[in-house]
């Protein structure tokens, strides 16, 4: 896959789609991004309007800034990686309790070209969505191409994850 500008309006459409759903449910985001580098945060706000509801982003990408900004545990980080479903959750709950947000999401993954292990291959990315009633919804996916084309599904990947938390509470209550 290469990204193109068709790729960044697409980008942009689901953002504002997000935004429209998150006003409308009267929520705030916040979003923790390591691979992604920040790319998740500039897709929202790329929105006009996006600060009625998008709170904050962090971009942790280190395992250090991990543990001060968002309080990952160094047990986690030790015992499972940094690309892990346990450190996606960490990093997600870290950053709806450092903010005002309601709902939010993390993104944490091996981009590439390099990095990648058998077990944690280069277009491994391990996501997790949470809100601030507990919910915690987490996946794992493998992509395939260039760094670029990685971090670019990673993003859509958050954006429609989110619309899909949103639509699975607005459901239960």
């Amino acid at each position: 896959m290469q990204v193109t500008s068709d790729n960044y309006e697409a980008l942009y459409v689901l953002a504002r789609r997000v935004g429209a759903c998150l006003i409308q449910h009267e929520l705030m985001l916040v979003t923790a991004e390591s691979c992604t580098g920040g790319w998740l945060g500039q897709a929202v706000t790329s929105v006009p309007g996006s600060s009625s509801w998008y709170e904050r982003g962090f971009i942790t990408y280190s395992n250090l800034s991990k543990q001060e900004i968002l309080g990952v545990q160094s047990a986690t980080l030790a015992q499972y990686g940094a690309v892990s479903s346990q450190t996606a959750q960490e990093m997600v709950l870290g950053a709806l309790n450092r903010s005002h947000a309601q709902i939010g999401v993390s993104i944490t993954g091996i981009a590439g070209p390099d990095g990648g292990t058998i077990d944690k291959p280069v277009g491994m990315v391990c996501f997790a969505w949470t809100t601030k009633t507990g919910y915690v919804q987490q996946e794992i996916y493998h992509y395939l191409g260039g760094r670029e084309a990685i971090r670019y599904q990673a993003v859509t990947t958050a954006l429609n994850g989110i619309l899909m938390l949103i639509d699975s509470i607005s459901m239960t209550g």
